[in-house]
């Protein structure tokens, strides 16, 4: 389901498509609203500006260059918010046959967002969610992930290398941040047999896809720079929640 429009009769109806489908794809004018119910986002522009400063993720099976990320591990519950001591990010192979089995260590998330706006406003909207989804859960483990995928001359960016997948957690938001440059970079939903569900493009900021992991698979095609001696990248915030 796509949810463009800002009403709240569209904006109501996020929890019962991810109940329905296990997905849904939200349009940029709808969740920035939707998310300012939970919080302020009025250091957006600068949390943004963030990811200008990103680190290479090392740990590409084929030696690309072309992901920058940072990661950060919460909590989340009813009585609030905390950011846990860094850990490495972890998948099992069942999840990740191409990057798991292995503890990758990430630069952190930069704790000044924790006391901003931005960031706690949506780990709050999706704390709210998705326990709204799953009432019986008391709290949540919360890895935060920042993702810059670059594309260049004769290289593309691949923002799945590891292909249509699932990430071993409960749900998924993943949040566009920006995008410059690029074509392509379409999010494609599976169900665990492979047939494809719904694929839409993550274009303006704050378009946003949120999966229910448990039930359905989702890939992101390869981005090419529309114009190679430009800048091209495809800013994202990926936010996964595991039932603590």
């Amino acid at each position: 389901m796509t949810i463009e429009e800002n009403s709240p009769a569209l904006l109501a109806a996020i929890e019962p498509e991810l109940r329905r489908t296990g997905f849904a794809f939200v349009g940029g004018t709808a969740m920035a609203a939707e998310l300012a119910r939970s919080g302020a986002l009025t250091d957006w522009a600068a949390f943004a500006a963030s990811w200008d400063d990103l680190a290479v993720d090392t740990y590409l099976a084929d030696h690309g260059r072309y992901r920058r990320r940072r990661h950060g591990v919460y909590t989340a519950s009813a009585a609030g918010l905390t950011r846990e001591p860094d850990r490495p990010h972890y998948q099992a192979l069942e999840y990740n046959p191409l990057h798991g089995g292995i503890a990758r260590w990430f630069q952190p998330v930069e704790t000044c967002w924790d006391a901003g706006q931005s960031l706690p406003t949506v780990l709050c909207y999706c704390r709210n969610l998705f326990t709204a989804l799953a009432p019986a859960v008391t709290a949540w483990n919360v890895e935060v992930h920042q993702f810059r995928i670059e594309a260049r001359q004769g290289e593309q960016g691949l923002p799945t290398p590891e292909g249509v997948h699932r990430d071993g957690v409960d749900y998924v938001l993943v949040l566009l941040v920006a995008r410059r440059n690029i074509a392509s970079g379409t999010t494609t939903i599976h169900r665990p047999d492979g047939e494809l569900l719904g694929r839409f493009t993550l274009a303006a900021p704050f378009d946003a896809a949120l999966v229910d992991d448990t039930r359905v698979c989702h890939g992101v095609t390869p981005v090419e720079a529309v114009d190679v001696t430009e800048p091209a990248y495809r800013d994202v915030l990926v936010v996964t929640f595991k039932a603590a």
